[in-house]
């Protein structure tokens, strides 16, 4: 190991007005937004090399990006105390554009009520109405609703739905009781429906394609690639620059206003660490000088969990009939000739999100729909025709932590998320199980269904299906929380300047101030907040939406599912707050009973 880099041996990389660590998701958007000043100088430092590759571009090629080196961190977790000791894949995006660049681009909000949850939690400021102005200003959307950006960095479009098993499962979640959308991502987030990607023209819209070139073009941000990050360097209580090291050199930089750390849920507490910045005990165990006590730098970890449950297809109309040489020959060949065909789909063209029980206000369950038989990574596919549902909770209550491994750069830092070690996420993970079970029992999937491939027919009960989960059950790689943001002594970071509270000249702006995972894929959400922290950081801010309806099932309380999402309860957050706040503690309720299905 080098060791940590001495300041007096550092090359003068130049000083800043802003010097942002990380040009994933956030890193992007900040550099764009921050850059639009002209006379601001703005350096970027990313620690993997560039996006351009045609694996990164292809949408339908996204297990590629995932699966590279040059393109991911290459971490696992800690062996998982809640899966009998599992050792997770965890991809964390390494390069222009971070995850963005390597995540499966399904594009989801979330539900307004995760906005308000975040105000709940103490992140004052962050209603829904103050959110939704920031997603239309990113926002490119092509076939929209009034809810919707359409001249954003950003662009998002649905899929084609040729494949008729797409409709197949809208109609088999209406079949079953649930409310379908039109648009999940306008007024009604809950039920099913067709889903967005963030593709635009046929080509991945990554944050490096929609918001750091441009802002390259302008000339006043320099990013420098292959750049790690050792830790920040301090004038008396100030954060004043970066120490950093490309291809082995050791360098500085300064900067005149603020660092801004964008370097994601897994490395930003890693650098506050090695910085001084953290609980003090691990600090000291490391050698390091305690700057800042913060006992909750790296904690508060969540993440999504997600299961595919598998089932043979009785037609020839899924995927794999294109899984052959030949087949992804020529879906590529199309791709590069015309831009379209399944080549500029990530397949996930509709989906859904439902509550896991009764008493629950807004959905904790998430489906992907997929008409294809095969792990998310690309690895493993069923030999036959096939389709699946990636099925999971969103708002689990387990926590983990990211913990350095020493007080070297070059060390991934230790990350254990404590899956499935809350009991109520078996009983949530359960439902997942067998609420999908019955909407593929549903006459719209007559005409397609063979034989459960996964866990199987004879799976029912909690003992089988618990042991099913432990050997199968996936990250949807969508870790965050490790500084969060709110009003509370404990949060690492405030949320009306997203300055780390105690440290001046330090802004923290990734999916890491979360203090919430939201009910649906993270990537929009981390654009989203890092648009808004760019306006804090300038000291300006969008004014609320006027049109910012909240809805819900008006018999959340007392019923797991309805046709009908219509309580908007924009004008009455107290009740709202409160449903927020108690409704993890409801007891779990039958659903039959209660809702009258039958």
């Amino acid at each position: 190991m080098a060791g940590p880099i001495k300041i007096d041996e550092a090359m003068d990389a130049g000083s800043y007005d802003y010097v942002i660590i990380g040009a994933g998701s956030a890193g992007c958007v900040m550099a764009a937004r921050l850059g639009e000043d002209s006379s601001a100088r703005i350096l970027v430092l990313e620690a993997g090399g560039s996006d351009r590759s045609i694996f990164v571009q292809m949408p339908t090629a996204l297990s590629v990006p995932m699966n590279t080196r040059r393109f991911n961190w290459g971490m696992t977790t800690e062996p998982e105390p809640g899966l009998d000791g599992r050792v997770m894949n965890l991809p964390r995006g390494k390069g222009l554009g971070g995850s963005s660049s390597i995540n499966g681009m399904c594009w989801v909000r979330g539900n307004p009520m995760d906005y308000e949850l975040w105000a709940a939690l103490g992140a004052e400021g962050w209603h829904w109405a103050n959110v939704l102005p920031y997603f239309k200003r990113l926002e490119n959307v092509r076939g929209g609703g009034t809810l919707r950006g359409t001249g954003g960095p950003i662009s998002v479009r649905r899929g084609e739905e040729t494949n008729p098993l797409y409709g197949a499962f809208v109609e088999a979640g209406r079949q079953a009781g649930y409310a379908v959308s039109d648009n999940m991502n306008d007024r009604q987030h809950e039920g099913f429906g067709p889903m967005e990607m963030s593709v635009g023209g046929g080509i991945r819209s990554s944050a490096a394609v929609g918001y750091l070139r441009p802002a390259m073009r302008r000339g006043n941000v320099r990013v420098i690639k292959h750049a790690l990050v050792d830790r920040l360097t301090f004038d008396g209580g100030k954060v004043s620059g970066v120490l950093f090291s490309q291809n082995g050199k050791p360098m500085r930089a300064q900067a005149g206003r603020d660092v801004i750390l964008s370097a994601g849920s897994i490395m930003s507490p890693a650098i506050l660490k090695r910085s001084g910045i953290g609980p003090a005990q691990e600090l000291q165990g490391h050698g390091i000088e305690v700057v800042a006590d913060r006992s909750q730098v790296g904690a508060n970890l969540m993440d999504h969990l997600e299961i595919y449950l598998q089932m043979e297809c009785s037609q020839p109309v899924t995927l794999y009939s294109h899984m052959g040489p030949l087949g992804k020959a020529l879906i590529g060949a199309r791709w590069m000739m015309t831009r379209r065909g399944l080549g500029a789909t990530n397949h996930f063209e509709s989906g859904g999100h439902i509550r896991s029980r009764a008493g629950i206000v807004y959905p904790d369950i998430q489906f992907h729909f997929l008409p294809l038989a095969i792990s998310y990574d690309g690895k493993s596919m069923a030999a036959g025709h096939g389709f699946q549902v990636h099925v999971g909770t969103k708002r689990s209550k387990s926590r983990g932590w990211v913990k350095l491994r020493s007080a070297e750069p070059e060390e991934l830092p230790r990350v254990r998320f404590n899956y499935m070690t809350h009991p109520d996420d078996w009983l949530e993970m359960r439902a997942c199980i067998r609420l999908t079970r019955e909407i593929f029992a549903q006459p719209a999937f007559a005409p397609y269904r063979g034989d459960e491939l996964a866990p199987g027919a004879a799976c029912q009960d909690d003992a089988c299906i618990d042991l099913f989960l432990k050997k199968k059950v996936e990250s949807a790689y969508h870790p965050c929380g490790t500084c969060r943001m709110g009003t509370d002594d404990d949060a690492v970071v405030d949320p009306l300047t997203m300055k780390l509270k105690g440290v001046e000249g330090l802004r923290v702006v990734d999916s890491s101030v979360l203090p919430q995972a939201t009910a649906g894929d993270l990537n929009a959400p981390t654009l989203v907040m890092a648009e808004r922290a760019a306006d804090l950081v300038r000291g300006v801010s969008l004014a609320p939406e006027d049109d910012a309806p909240i809805l819900a099932d008006p018999n959340w309380a007392t019923c797991q599912r309805s046709p009908g999402i219509t309580r908007d309860y924009a004008q009455d957050r107290d009740a709202l707050r409160a449903a927020l706040l108690n409704n993890a503690e409801a007891e779990p309720m039958n659903r039959r009973e209660e809702c009258n299905i039958t």
